[in-house]
Order: structure tokens, then sequence, then C-alpha cells
């Protein structure tokens, strides 16, 4: 049976799951939410997730929920036939893998996407943005970034080859760029600058931002 994705077709966990997808060559097929309702009602939380939220990957029979939890899965179960290696089988490499996975989910993620749900979710709502928020997060990344500028320094990927930690930086990444006007966070970096520009120009990323 076919892969199925559902979500909302804009947001970074979607489309962390959706590059995974065109980086492991996977066809599937997207079942796009434009309504809260739809993820609200008690089959969706009963068979799909039960906080009411997407993304949600179902394969064939099999349901999984929570876009890093579906990129894993995607990767230890396709990444033997694909041409990419997003999680190396060695156990070394593959734990560094995990150690800058924690690194975004812990230090990377929150201030962004608290610039994101500020400037640009809020807007969307008509809702006011908290710039004592933004101004804290926007302080917040910059000391992380700064810390990644020596991390990527004489490397073009985190663990010196792209991987599945690399790829699910570049969502809100990509938000900071196109609606936003903070991307001289990158800019300023040559290694970080560098870094997000190996990551934006891959096929998979142009095909999956297409």
């Amino acid at each position: 049976m076919a892969i199925k994705l559902i979500g909302f077709p804009q947001p970074p966990n979607t489309l962390r799951v959706v590059l995974t997808l065109n980086e492991l060559d996977l066809p599937f097929e997207f079942e796009s939410v434009t309504d809260f309702k739809t993820i609200k009602t008690e089959d969706f939380i009963a068979n799909k997730h039960p906080f009411g939220k997407v993304p949600v990957l179902c394969d064939g029979d099999f349901v999984i929920h929570e876009s890093r939890a579906i990129c894993r899965y995607l990767v230890s179960k396709y990444q033997k036939d694909a041409k990419v290696v997003l999680i190396p089988d060695d156990p070394n490499k593959a734990a560094i893998v995990e150690q800058y996975l924690s690194y975004e989910t812990s230090y990377y993620d929150p201030p962004l996407s608290k610039i994101v749900y500020q400037e640009i979710v809020n807007k969307k709502y008509g809702k006011p943005t908290d710039e004592a928020v933004v101004k804290q997060a926007l302080e917040d990344i910059e000391k992380v970034l700064d810390i990644y500028e020596k991390v990527l320094e004489g490397k073009d990927y985190l663990t010196g080859e792209y991987s599945l930690a690399d790829l699910l930086h570049i969502g809100y990444a990509q938000v900071i760029y196109t609606a936003t006007a903070h991307s001289d966070i990158f800019e300023k970096r040559p290694n970080v600058k560098r870094w997000i520009d190996n990551l934006r120009n891959r096929d998979a990323f142009k095909k999956t931002y297409a």
C-alpha cells in the first residue's frame, strides 16, 4: 500500500517529512488539511493522533505521528534501498547524528519557532506580535548560531557528511529566509551560511519547496 502523509501543506513540521520522503526517493500521497476541525474529530483522535495534531504518516496499516519520529521511521525502514545515507549504520557515527538531532530539538528549534509564531502565525490570525518575545528569541538563536559557527568550521555539514541532523534544521531556516527580516542571523556567519546554502541547493530541497 502507498505511503500517505496527512498535514497542513506549509509548516516546517510537515515539510521536514516531505523532505525526508524526497531524499529517500519515496512516492507518497499527500492529504492536505485545510481546517483544524478535521483533525479534532473523535475518529482522527482515536485513529491518527491522540492530541489532534499533524503531520501523520500512514504506511499501509501502520500509523505514526510527530514529525521527527516519522522521519526516523522512514530512515530506519527505507534507507537501505536509497541512494542517500541519513543515519549511518556505524553506531559511533549514528550517535553523533543523534547528538546533533538533539541540538536541533533543544537549542535551535525553540527560539526560531518562537520568532515564526510571533511574526507569522500571530499575524495570520490577526494577533499582535509580542516584540519582547521576538527580541529574546533573537538573542537566544544568536548564541546558538555562534556555537554552530564553530562546529561547522571546515565542514559542509554538521557531522562532515549530510545526514538527518542537517535535514531537520532547514525547515525553520527557510521560513526565516523567506518570510521574516532576520536572515542576517545566518548570512553574517560564513560557516553557517555555507551550510544553509548547501542544504538549500540539494535536489530534494528544491523539489520539496518548489
